[in-house]
């Protein structure tokens, strides 16, 4: 955990430095701070519960360069993710990563005598109070840090109470450059590869979002050279990411609030901060520290976090005409099978394997859903006529109804 930890903090500052300075073809040159995405966290566990992790970094690395030939052709796929898929995608990665909070939250590991007591999940409910105080209670860059004070506070009342391990600290060393491969050489499994380049896919319209709006906020002019430059920046950490043991790296859509809030627009600003994590990454004590944070305080911070991910699709879908169409179709099934993983685990156990790897992660699923949906009943004109949705009729035949054959509130 500590190495997943270092490893992704130094591959977040190189994306970083990439992206913001950029380098020929590389880069956007904006204010932009890379990360490591967990928008493919259940593709990624999907994959790693049958073959482990060296086919999840063999199918990211593959996924990776699909996504680098690709992204100087990403105009003409956006059309394909309009709001009423990108907001179906992302309210299922948001709904499908709440199981691993609530897993946090009870210790993570069912093999332990303490899994789900009070105890555990009283802190998880501690840190979630203790953030959810801070943002009523505070404004500005002290409530943007609430989870991490929550996380820090949370962890705190853990070692009082003696339910933490940091053993791993004293052991840690203090520098070290990153290690290759500790996980061993990546392997190439076709299903997992087509799993992850669906998620490369939403990745790349979703940074393509945040750099049209970045560019808006510093007032920098962006045409489709530099959301290419961008993307390939995007594309090129991802790839490189698995060499050092850690995943898909993308553009954390965080910052763009944080760039509208501060009102700093300086890429070299951000470049700094890039660096910062660089040498965080070189520092393997500091992955020891972090991994040392008790399983039940991240679920309280975790709750948060995958909620936050899940009312941001909702936002998008509240973009969404919802009338005399097909849309509320689209949504309605293309979350309905995003959450079959959730729900029903074992749904596609009996399937071939490569179709199970790339449904049984709700986000591919979704996506494939949704795209097909969309193509069928929003661009394919043959046999289209307004009102056809039994959905939309009944939301319209309700507010045709005249107030007094209404069924008062409280009868049934």
């Amino acid at each position: 955990m500590g190495l997943l930890v270092t490893a992704s903090l130094f591959v977040s500052g190189l994306a970083t430095l990439v992206q913001t300075l950029g380098f020929g073809p590389f880069g956007s040159r904006l204010p932009i701070v890379q990360g490591i995405s967990f928008a493919g966290v259940s593709t990624m566990v999907a994959t790693a519960s049958t073959g482990g992790l060296r086919p999840v970094l063999g199918s990211i690395i593959v996924a990776g360069l699909i996504g680098l030939v690709l992204s100087s052709f990403v105009a003409q796929l956006v059309r394909l993710f309009p709001a009423v898929v990108t907001g179906s995608i992302i309210t299922v990665i948001g709904l499908s990563l709440m199981p691993v909070a609530f897993g946090w939250a009870m210790g993570n590991d069912p093999g332990k005598p303490d899994y789900g007591s009070m105890g555990n999940i009283g802190f998880a409910g501690l840190t979630l109070i203790i953030i959810l105080v801070i943002s009523r209670l505070f404004q500005g860059a002290i409530s943007r840090l609430s989870i991490l004070i929550g996380l820090g506070v949370g962890t705190v009342v853990a070692i009082c109470a003696g339910k933490t391990d940091f053993s791993s600290v004293g052991t840690a060393k203090i520098v070290a450059p990153p290690q290759l491969f500790h996980f061993g050489t990546p392997t190439f499994e076709i299903g997992a590869i087509i799993a992850m380049t669906v998620v490369i896919l939403v990745t790349l319209i979703e940074t393509t979002a945040d750099i049209l709006t970045i560019g808006e906020i510093v007032g920098t002019p962006v045409d489709e050279r530099r959301v290419a430059d961008g993307l390939r920046a995007d594309m090129l950490s991802t790839t490189i990411a698995p060499v050092f043991g850690s995943f898909t790296c993308s553009a954390f859509a965080q910052n763009v609030g944080l760039v509208a809030l501060t009102g700093i627009k300086s890429r070299f600003v951000v470049a700094t901060g890039g660096l910062i994590l660089v040498l965080l990454g070189l520092l393997p004590v500091v992955g020891a520290v972090v991994a040392g944070i008790p399983y039940p305080v991240l679920g309280g911070a975790g709750l948060v976090l995958f909620g936050s991910v899940a009312a941001s699709g909702i936002r998008t879908l509240a973009k969404v005409d919802f009338q005399d169409n097909l849309n509320m179709v689209i949504v309605a099934v293309g979350v309905g099978v995003g959450l079959i993983p959730v729900a029903a685990p074992k749904f596609w156990d009996a399937f071939p394997n490569m179709v199970g790897v790339v449904l049984n992660s709700g986000i591919s699923a979704t996506a494939i859903v949704a795209v097909l949906l969309n193509l069928a009943f929003n661009e394919w004109k043959f046999g289209r006529r307004p009102g056809a949705s039994v959905f939309a009729a009944a939301s319209d035949a309700d507010a045709r109804l005249p107030e007094q054959t209404r069924i008062p509130d409280g009868h049934h």
